[in-house]
């Protein structure tokens, strides 16, 4: 029965690693040339399998998935700072409850926009070896942390009231 639960979990995951590759590298990609990388809507689907799938789960499809989309359409270098930087917002977010959106993953929404925006931010820095550079990138990256929450909140609203997380709690049981 557990290794029944583990493999729905990891397949479930799988699933949110490819929507949020998707997602990322494909749908409303847009290149920012000055530091080479873009802005994306993949957040907001790394925001829902982080409210909806225990934290190890969460953090290997948002890390995979994201890292993945870097990796396959030209922004290498992002790619290994992608990995961590999504890792570590996918771990502000809960599972517990009974809903998607919670007052606590609503929050979590401003927290793991700040941990993209100062680590892009960082990640720019040793990139380019200025402090000055990289600042260009913060108005675009905090855009696409305003609009992933925005979506995400949406989305997770309208899933809450389709009761999503119960259906998905029943499958994997």
């Amino acid at each position: 029965m557990k290794n029944q639960k583990s493999f729905r979990l990891g397949v479930l995951a799988a699933l949110f690693g490819a929507l949020i590759f998707v997602v990322t590298a494909y749908a409303l990609h847009i290149p920012t040339p000055t530091t080479g990388g873009y802005v994306h809507l993949g957040d907001a689907f790394l925001y829902l399998a982080a409210s909806l799938l225990p934290a190890p789960y969460a953090v290997a499809a948002a890390a995979v998935g994201e890292a993945l989309s870097d990796a396959l359409t030209g922004s290498i270098a992002y790619a290994l700072p992608t990995l961590v930087i999504k890792a570590a917002m996918a771990l502000c977010f809960s599972a517990a409850g009974a809903s998607i959106v919670t007052r606590r993953n609503a929050v979590a929404t401003a927290a793991a926009g700040l941990i993209c925006v100062g680590g892009y931010y960082l990640t720019e820095v040793l990139l380019c070896r200025s402090f000055v550079v990289p600042v260009a990138s913060v108005p675009a990256n905090l855009v696409q942390a305003a609009a992933s929450a925005a979506i995400y909140l949406l989305a997770g609203r309208a899933l809450d009231r389709v009761k999503l997380k119960s259906s998905l709690a029943a499958f994997v049981r």
